[in-house]
């Protein structure tokens, strides 16, 4: 299998249980990777043939900019699911979800969830 990875994808987006977290809104930063067979693609170099990475940062700012979810793992589960579901000829994906600025009292730099899904064998 091949890779596709968008790195450090930052969008402001309402995800938290604090109820101040849904009313003012935070960063969020996300890298998704893609497992993938890109033969096709180097034998004919025509986009119609690979991951359109443009249609999963699409489909990542959406999940971030207009949903809303307390739990950065359902964030991180409901892109993993949808980027399976729309893009046929990923195998797995995996995602990481970063929170900057999460309301911790504490000192760090942030929190990540990490998920990764495969495509079951029976699609």
């Amino acid at each position: 299998m091949d890779t596709i990875r968008l790195e450090n994808m930052v969008f402001y987006g309402y995800h938290g249980v604090k109820s101040e977290e849904s009313a003012l809104g935070a960063r969020f930063e996300v890298d998704v990777q893609l497992q993938t067979n890109l033969q096709p693609a180097v034998e004919s170099d025509r986009l119609a043939d690979t991951v359109n990475y443009n249609d999963v940062y699409e489909l990542v700012e959406h999940q971030v900019t207009e949903r809303k979810c307390y739990l950065l793992e359902t964030l991180a589960g409901t892109i993993c699911e949808r980027v399976l579901n729309e893009f046929p000829g990923v195998s797995s994906v995996l995602v990481r979800v970063r929170k900057p600025n999460a309301p911790i009292e504490g000192v760090l730099d942030y929190v990540e969830v990490e998920i990764e899904r495969e495509r079951s064998h029976e699609e």
